[in-house]
């Protein structure tokens, strides 16, 4: 069995930068098992799979260690593959998954996820969350659905963070977000999940559901954009649009090539 392999660069438009995601389209879906060794081979942050449906596609998004519910950057990436690659006619797409109905949209270089907008609400951080960023002395804690997000004083702080990836594994949550105001854009964050077989995240859209409500509220605006401060970094539009959150970024194809799978 031959089955094609895409890999991207999410939420960049700049090769080797962003997120790199792979992409997996199918005509029908194999194991799961065979899904969770082909993103364990893969050994990116995110390996989506995708099937056509009667209503559009099926999508589904593996680390190399664990199933998903919900990944931005890999499914920007696969819908990439299907507007630009797989030359699909139209400017929307629907995307049946883990986390409901997930509708994207094109406009010219640029894709738009409409996700789930998350709720958070204020927390207590975990004695490990607070070890593992020691050198940061204050900070606001949150919790959303899958996340901690941490929210700091400024951009310099965020920058500068060196966690202990180690402890932080030990925090029971997907992930955790760190986050603070931007110099030059609203506002900028990090994103590490080493409980999901990835220490730091380059960019990671479905964090944007609970960055993008939080600073809504803080900042008193709907329209936004948005910095990951990873090594790769990415550069995000966001919007509020009620219980939604609108996620925007550009992709870049780095590779095409094809899985020999027996």
């Amino acid at each position: 069995m031959n089955l094609r392999l895409y890999q991207l660069d999410a939420f960049t438009d700049q090769l080797f930068g962003g997120n790199p995601a792979a992409v997996v389209p199918l005509q029908e879906w194999i194991s799961d098992e065979w899904m969770q060794k082909i993103a364990q081979e893969n050994n990116l942050a995110e390996t989506a799979f995708y099937v056509p449906t009667e209503q559009g596609f099926h999508i589904r998004w593996f680390t190399p260690t664990v199933e998903v519910d919900l990944c931005g950057h890999a499914t920007l990436a696969t819908a990439y593959v299907i507007f630009f690659i797989e030359k699909y006619d139209g400017n929307e797409i629907s995307f049946e998954s883990r986390s409901g109905e997930l509708k994207i949209f094109r406009k010219e270089e640029w894709i738009t996820l409409d996700f789930p907008a998350d709720r958070y609400q204020a927390a207590v951080a975990p004695p490990a969350l607070q070890e593992g960023i020691k050198s940061v002395d204050e900070f606001e804690t949150f919790r959303g659905k899958s996340d901690y997000m941490l929210v700091l004083e400024n951009e310099a702080q965020i920058k500068n963070l060196n966690p202990d990836i180690f402890i932080l594994s030990t925090v029971p949550t997907r992930g955790i977000i760190m986050t603070a105001p931007g110099d030059e854009v609203d506002f900028v964050s990090r994103f590490f999940a080493p409980q999901s077989g990835v220490d730091e995240d380059s960019v990671t859209g479905s964090a944007h559901t609970t960055l993008i409500p939080y600073w809504a509220e803080k900042l008193g605006k709907k329209k936004m954009t948005a910095r990951q401060l990873s090594a790769r970094g990415g550069y995000l539009r966001c919007e509020l649009a009620g219980d939604r959150t609108l996620i925007s970024g550009q992709v870049k194809l780095y590779l095409t090539g094809e899985i020999s799978v027996e």
